[in-house]
């Protein structure tokens, strides 16, 4: 199977209006909650880039994908959150500048950790002989793709504050519908492999998404930091960027491997069903705190 046309275009579009509405929610007024709060930041750093992709290797293995489905798999636990895990914190009530953080400085990890965990899957599910070449040049142009939008969106908030207050939901909304589309594309371009595979990658995805949510909700937890913190690691480690992994897989340019981005497809409209149930049961539960509170 090859990646089309539609989507050599489309997805550094969307791409590209993702991360340029993520910048124009960042101030730099954020990065410094990372000197405020280490304990936070090193707490999900360690269960993003070492438990997650450690966690995902097993349920692969358990799994007995494909190789390329399970270097998707593989992709994906090593792919930094994604944007919208701002929102279902912004809508849990979390911590949303540490959310906003932990995006940012994911996204440039992910320069080393990408490229290792690559490695690593492709040698290990394909063989020595099997490898896919992965350029640096391109791969670096790739992340280009995704920081150079995300630096104007920041340079226009400290720039033009107004400017940057108007264009912030409009983009928002803008970035969810293509981020939406990339899925719903990938899935349509797919349907077939999806039909075959659905039922053994939809239960890994699964897995895997009910893994990371709860890991990322308690290790926090457990290392008694602030709920709201909690809840900001729990939607960056669960909710992954589908997109930046679709985008991975079927460039021409790196992977260019339409079904190692089956998985992402599915994970994607998982995690935003149980994303949006976990959301729920936070409210739930914080208005009957506060109802507890109230009543004599």
């Amino acid at each position: 199977m090859q990646s089309s046309a539609t989507f050599n275009i489309f997805l550094p579009i969307a791409l590209v209006i993702i991360m340029l509405g993520l910048g124009l929610s960042l101030k730099l007024h954020d990065f410094s909650q990372v000197v405020l709060r280490p304990k936070a930041l090193l707490a999900a750093l360690v269960v993003q880039i070492l438990v997650l992709p450690v966690l995902c290797f097993g349920i692969v293995l358990v799994s007995a994908l494909p190789p390329a489905m399970a270097v998707g798999m593989m992709l994906l636990a090593t792919s930094p959150g994604a944007p919208s895990a701002v929102l279902y914190t912004h809508l849990a009530k979390g911590d949303t500048a540490l959310s906003l953080t932990l995006t940012a400085i994911n996204t440039l990890v992910a320069l080393v950790s990408v490229p290792l965990i690559t490695n690593f899957s492709l040698l290990h599910f394909y063989g020595a002989g099997h490898v896919i070449p992965l350029p640096i040049d391109k791969f670096l142009q790739f992340f280009a793709l995704l920081l150079v939008p995300a630096s104007i969106g920041i340079a226009v908030r400290h720039r033009y504050t107004a400017l940057a207050d108007r264009m912030e939901s409009p983009v928002k909304l803008l970035a969810t519908l293509f981020l939406a589309a990339v899925v719903l594309f990938a899935v349509v371009d797919q349907w077939e492999v999806i039909v075959a595979w659905g039922p053994v990658v939809g239960f890994a995805a699964f897995a895997f998404n009910v893994v990371s949510m709860a890991v990322g909700y308690a290790v926090p937890l457990l290392l008694r930091l602030e709920r709201r913190q909690a809840v900001a690691i729990t939607m960056a480690t669960a909710i992954h960027n589908a997109a930046f992994v679709i985008a991975l897989a079927l460039s021409e340019y790196l992977l260019n491997n339409a079904e190692m981005a089956i998985p992402p497809a599915l994970y994607a409209l998982i995690a935003y069903v149980t994303a949006a149930v976990f959301v729920a049961v936070l409210s739930r539960s914080g208005r009957h705190s506060i109802e507890g509170t109230i009543r004599p």
